[in-house]
């Protein structure tokens, strides 16, 4: 639905696990902060769909690894909304190594956005939806 959106980034020493490699839990890390980088790139940050009554819960995070990424490894986040329903929406990401393109692991979230007092369903707002 949307253009990917996209940053480079070098791997720290603390994304490393006891197997040498990027520990599966900082591959979600990076997930939600592709999502939050995106979203104030567009000017839809945390703060400013406050401002409209509600924020963004994942409802449901998928993680395919591909290939290990190393310290010191540059990489490429790419995230974009897949789809754009009523009160949810699918992001998607992609993770791709710098030197050689090779996908290193590509991912969705299943967002749904919610009153922010009462934290149920809450109809994405015309200004969210046309931001992205």
């Amino acid at each position: 639905m949307s253009e990917p959106f996209s940053y480079t980034f070098t791997v720290p020493a603390s994304a490393i696990d006891f197997n040498g490699h990027v520990n599966n839990v900082t591959y979600l890390q990076w997930m939600m902060e592709a999502a939050q980088r995106h979203s104030q790139s567009v000017g839809m940050d945390f703060e400013r769909c406050l401002s409209y009554g509600g924020t963004w819960v994942a409802r449901s995070h998928n993680i395919v690894y591909k290939k290990p990424a190393f310290e010191g490894e540059e990489l490429r986040m790419e995230t974009w909304i897949e789809t754009l329903g009523t009160f949810t929406s699918e992001r998607r990401y992609r993770l791709l190594r710098v030197d050689d393109d090779v996908l290193v692991c590509e991912g969705n979230t299943e967002w749904v956005f919610v009153d922010k007092k009462r934290f149920r369903p809450f109809k994405i707002p015309l200004e969210i939806r046309e931001a992205f």
